[in-house]
């Protein structure tokens, strides 16, 4: 065996590499009113630890559940390590680095998981993989769907952003707008794959998800020289990516290749704070989202108990920001460091502007600390409208160029 299951709540071992989702029993528990209960863990075998830990360079195909083949049908990362220059002297931070995850094939984070739920399929003979997504999950999916030759059949909210839903349908895979939320698409979902069989690969719902994502915790152990930063934000609505982040360190450290985790700080927004309420507060309810970063607008996380666990024993923390603080980031990305982020991936930007002397207070100016940046904004040009604009035309006349005084 390569991996077995673990129960994120009660501890429960599953000694199978067979398609699970939940633990049966925890996750009877369920309300539909607080975090679910019952999400898996993928846990290594210890020889597969070991291998790596013989590696002078790993990747995260030493990682992965389902490892690839080794070929380039779908290349997920390397994604760059920036150095924000302009940033780096605005906020004192002479070791801030941008992680560049919009530059990956879809333009967004999510082809992390979306590309080891399409590794699972095929080791198990699956060609359809079902989902609900508010735009970037559905996305990733379709793009590894049209490369890897897998249907998909995608769930998502009509009020879902155009350029996102685009994406999918040029893809190729089924959309289907639901007249709800991002949670009743979900709950659609689940229920397609159960009368119509398939792969399930909604977030954290499916463990793979997590393993997916976890990739980056891998890349950036090789990018900064095997070793990890001092505290690393990322936008947080489900959970998962977050989780994913913990648990690539977590497999690092099992396998002796890091001996200290970093810090992980719960980016998110103020409009829809629930995994920053049970951080903080131990509160696991449901909250009315109406954040305008679309991507981390989620009443019921569906990784929120996990996300919170991990989170504090990482010793990190949440903040919270206002929309117009994010929007406000998203400008300062693309003009002060060349980096157009959508709504979602500039929330961490936002919370390390807001969070800095606080950060500073913990860990000092000299701290190694990486924003992660996981969606870019082509996907959402609309959330510029009102903020800038084109400047007007003029006279096609030297006579013109006189007024111009840049």
């Amino acid at each position: 065996m390569r991996f077995h299951y673990v129960c994120s709540d009660c501890g429960k071992v599953f000694m199978t590499e067979s398609l699970m989702y939940q633990c049966p029993e925890c996750s009877k528990k369920n309300d539909g009113k607080h975090f679910p209960y019952g999400n898996l863990e993928v846990v290594l075998e210890d020889d597969v630890l070991d291998k790596a830990r013989a590696k002078d360079h790993v990747t995260p195909d030493d990682f992965y559940p389902y490892p690839s083949d080794g070929s380039e049908s779908f290349p997920v990362g390397i994604t760059p390590l920036m150095r924000p220059e302009r940033l780096i002297r605005k906020l004192n931070l002479p070791n801030l680095s941008l992680k560049l995850d919009s530059l990956l094939i879809s333009g967004s984070f999510k082809d992390r998981a979306s590309y080891e739920v399409a590794l699972q399929a095929k080791a198990l003979g699956e060609r359809r993989i079902v989902l609900a997504s508010t735009g970037n999950a559905g996305a990733a999916a379709s793009a590894v769907g049209a490369a890897l030759d897998l249907d998909i059949i995608l769930f998502v909210p009509e009020t879902a952003p155009l350029n996102k839903l685009m994406q999918s349908v040029l893809y190729g895979a089924h959309v289907v707008p639901v007249k709800g939320s991002y949670d009743d698409a979900f709950a659609l979902s689940l229920e397609y794959t159960k009368m119509h069989g398939g792969i399930n690969r909604n977030t954290a719902y499916n463990p793979m998800t997590i393993e997916g994502k976890k990739s980056v915790s891998i890349e950036l152990f090789e990018q900064m020289g095997r070793k990890v930063p001092d505290a690393i934000y990322v936008p947080v609505g489900d959970g998962c990516i977050i989780a994913g982040v913990s648990k690539g360190f977590k497999d690092l450290k099992r396998a002796g290749l890091i001996d200290k985790m970093p810090r992980l700080i719960a980016c998110q927004s103020e409009s829809s704070d629930a995994i920053s309420r049970a951080i903080e507060n131990d509160d696991y309810s449901a909250v009315n989202a109406t954040t305008r970063a679309d991507s981390i607008s989620v009443d019921l996380p569906a990784n929120g108990r996990m996300a919170a666990r991990m989170v504090k024993e990482s010793g990190g923390w949440a903040v919270t920001v206002p929309d117009s603080q994010i929007l406000d980031s998203q400008l300062t990305l693309t003009r002060e460091a060349g980096v157009l982020a959508e709504p979602a991936a500039a929330t961490s930007y936002a919370a390390l502007e807001k969070d800095r002397k606080h950060l500073v207070s913990v860990l000092g100016e000299n701290a190694k600390v990486v924003v992660l940046i996981t969606g870019t904004g082509f996907k959402d040009m609309k959330a510029f409208d009102g903020r800038c604009s084109i400047p007007e035309a003029i006279e096609n006349s030297i006579e013109a160029l006189k007024d111009l005084k840049f």
